[in-house]
C-alpha cells in the first residue's frame, strides 16, 4: 500500500458491518450489489471482532449491523456484546424477518442500543408483494415488541412510486406504533434500484404532493416523533454530499470483509478495494488505493475543480457519475452544473412516461423474478 500525501486524514466514525448478504426478502431496491452472490464467504467471528475492535481503536463510535439480513448470523448478540464491550453506540438495522421476542431480550442483554425495522408499505397486500415475502404481520408485531423492550421505536419505510400514494397512511401507520423515529427513504437508485428505477422513480407531482403530506405531519408531531425525510437528489439541483466526503466518516465492511467507502464503491473500475484478511483498518484507512483514491480535490474534473460549492459536495456521488456517466472522475449528473443533468432529466421523463401510461414495467425482484405490478 502506498501512503497518501493529499491532506491530513481524519478517522472513521461510522462502520458498517455489512454480516451477510443473505436476506429472506427480495426487495427490489435492494442496495447489495446485483452480482451478491458472487461473495457467498463471511467473514468469521474473530475476524469481526478485530474489525470491530481496530475500527473503534482508530476512533469509530456508531456501529451499524447491517445486511442483507444480519439475523441470519448465529453470531449476531456476540458481536453486540463484543461492540459493547468496546463502548461503540450500535444500531441493528433489520427487515425485523426472524425477530423474535426472545431474540430482542438477548440482544438487550448483550448490550444493543437501537433497532431499525424496516416496513414496505402501509397494507399487507403491497409490503408483501414488495418485500417477496409475507412479512407484514410479522414486522408489526416486531414492532411493537421493540417498543415493549424499552428500545427507541425507529420505522424505515423507503418511497417509491409503488408505494409514495401512500404517504398518508405510512405516516398514521407509524403513529399507531408508536414510533419514535420514523425515516422516509426515498430511494436512491444505485444496485438494485438503479436496475428498476423507471418502475421505482415518482414523478415530481407525487414527490411534491409526498413531500408537503409528510412536512406537515412533521409539524403535527413534534416533540413526540422525529422524522428523518431523505429527499431523493433526482429532484435536487445540487449534489448530495456522498458520505459526507470520500474517507472521511463512513467506512463499510461488506460480508466478504472487502472495505468500502461507501455500500456501492464495489462497481466502480479500477479501485481494487482492500480486505480485512490482508490489512488492518488502519493500513486500509490511511495508506490503501482506494480509501485515497477520491479524497481531498485533486481527482476532480471542470466544472467541479473550479467550483466555490466544491467544500460542501465534494462533487457529489462517485457511483452516480460512474453509472450515468460511464466516468468516475465526472460531476454528478445530478448537479444542474453538470453536462451531464440531462441525463437525469432523461430518467425523470422516461419513468414519468411510463407511469402516464399505465404501462409500468415489472419490477425485478432481488431474486430476479419478474411479477406484475399493484
Amino acid at each position: 500500500m502506498a501512503g497518501s500525501n493529499k491532506l491530513n486524514i481524519t478517522p472513521p466514525r461510522w462502520l458498517l458491518a455489512e454480516l451477510s448478504y443473505k436476506c429472506p426478502l427480495q426487495c427490489p431496491y435492494c442496495s447489495n450489489p446485483l452480482d451478491y452472490a458472487k461473495y457467498p464467504d463471511e467473514l468469521g467471528t474473530e475476524d469481526w471482532k478485530r474489525v470491530l475492535s481496530q475500527a473503534r481503536k482508530m476512533g469509530a463510535v456508531q456501529l451499524g449491523f447491517s445486511g442483507g439480513e444480519p439475523l441470519t448470523r448465529q453470531d449476531l448478540s456476540e458481536l453486540v456484546r463484543h461492540a459493547r464491550e468496546l463502548g461503540y453506540y450500535s444500531n441493528l438495522i433489520t427487515s425485523g424477518y426472524g425477530l423474535t421476542e426472545d431474540k430482542i431480550v438477548e440482544l438487550k442483554q448483550a448490550g444493543l442500543d437501537h433497532i431499525q425495522v424496516s416496513i414496505q408499505a402501509s397494507t399487507q397486500e403491497l409490503n408483501d408483494h414488495i418485500a417477496g415475502t409475507a412479512t407484514y404481520q410479522h414486522k408489526q408485531e416486531v414492532a411493537k415488541l421493540v417498543k415493549k423492550h424499552g428500545y427507541p421505536m425507529v420505522l424505515c419505510v423507503v418511497i417509491h412510486r409503488q408505494n409514495i400514494h401512500q404517504m398518508p397512511e405510512i405516516l398514521a401507520m407509524a403513529e399507531n406504533l408508536g414510533a419514535d423515529y420514523l425515516e422516509l427513504a426515498n430511494t436512491q437508485y444505485y444496485g438494485w434500484a438503479h436496475l428498476n428505477r423507471d418502475a421505482l422513480l415518482p414523478t415530481r407531482e407525487q414527490f411534491v404532493e409526498a413531500e408537503e403530506i409528510a412536512q406537515a405531519f412533521k409539524e403535527k408531531v413534534a416533540g413526540k416523533m422525529k422524522i428523518y425525510y431523505v429527499v431523493p437528489d433526482f429532484y435536487e439541483d445540487r449534489p448530495k454530499a456522498c458520505m459526507n466526503g470520500w474517507g472521511t466518516t463512513f467506512l463499510t465492511i461488506a460480508p466478504d470483509g472487502t472495505a468500502l467507502p461507501c455500500h456501492s464503491a464495489r462497481e466502480l473500475p479500477g479501485l481494487d478495494c482492500p480486505n480485512v484478511k490482508d490489512f488492518s483498518i488502519e493500513q486500509i484507512w490511511n495508506e490503501s488505493k482506494t480509501f485515497n483514491f477520491f479524497r481531498g480535490t485533486e481527482w476532480m474534473q471542470e466544472p467541479c475543480k473550479s467550483c466555490d460549492e466544491k467544500g460542501k459536495d465534494f462533487g457529489g456521488c462517485r457511483c452516480q457519475a460512474f453509472l450515468f456517466n460511464g466516468d468516475m472522475y465526472s460531476t454528478d449528473p445530478v448537479c444542474s452544473k453538470s453536462p451531464e443533468r440531462h441525463r437525469i432529466d432523461e430518467a425523470i421523463a422516461s419513468a414519468r412516461e411510463l407511469a402516464l401510461s399505465g404501462q409500468e414495467k415489472p419490477l425485478i425482484f432481488r431474486n430476479s423474478k419478474n411479477s406484475r405490478q399493484y
